[in-house]
């Protein structure tokens, strides 16, 4: 049998990296952090267990990433849905719905990176967490922010603010109240986005995560 081929391989990594991204969403989705370990993941992923410390170095790190994968592909769903807006305001007010949006639809998940987040690590530098960086300060600078680079943070410090906000335990407040709040701050007409009494809200509480995972098998290029 002749050996696979550098770029078979490289796809062989990147599906089983992907897998355990989804695994890992899932089950601490249904269970929580601490009663998810990481043979849970691998099993799920269909991985060697001594196969996740290849690529993360631990479990926090691991569902950061996936938490963060989870959320610049929620993002990235709804800025580029059907129909296709420029308009930075639009733009803007569709972002703010989406992050909003995991928290009414997966709080457990949520809270759980929230709590992660506090920890000594605090963010996880990973391509996940990059990539919602991108994607929200382009939002930001097609809003027309003058200076994004510190307007992004305001609106990063904002989302992870309201999403606390409406997560604690016994004293949450409502999503509708958050992102009217945000709306205010940002000029933001209440009927942009999708609206909490829209009939037309995209799910994003559904089981189905493969969406967001790039699992499948790609072609070899010639």
């Amino acid at each position: 049998m002749s050996p696979r081929s550098a770029s078979v391989n490289e796809e062989l990594r990147r599906r089983s990296r992907e897998r355990l991204l989804q695994a890992a969403v899932e089950l601490v989705g249904e269970h929580g952090f601490e009663a998810t370990t990481l043979g849970d993941i691998a099993d799920r992923a269909g991985s060697a267990r001594g196969l996740v410390s290849y690529y993360f170095p631990g479990k926090r790190q691991l569902v950061q990433s996936a938490v963060h994968r989870l959320m610049h592909r929620t993002l990235e769903e709804a800025l580029e849905r059907e129909p296709r807006t420029e308009d930075g305001r639009e733009r803007l007010a569709r972002a703010i719905d989406a992050i909003l949006g995991l928290a009414r639809d997966r709080p457990v998940l949520m809270r759980q990176h929230m709590a992660g987040l506090l920890q000594a690590e605090g963010f996880v530098q990973c391509p996940e967490q990059r990539r919602l960086a991108e994607l929200l300060s382009d939002t930001v600078a097609r809003y027309g922010a003058q200076n994004v680079s510190a307007d992004y943070p305001m609106l990063r410090a904002l989302l992870m603010g309201a999403v606390y906000a409406a997560l604690v335990p016994g004293v949450p407040m409502p999503v509708p109240a958050l992102r009217a709040e945000l709306f205010q701050r940002y000029g933001l007409d209440w009927q942009m986005g999708v609206p909490p009494e829209s009939e037309s809200r995209p799910g994003t509480g559904d089981g189905d995560l493969s969406r967001f995972f790039a699992t499948e098998q790609r072609p070899e290029r010639p």
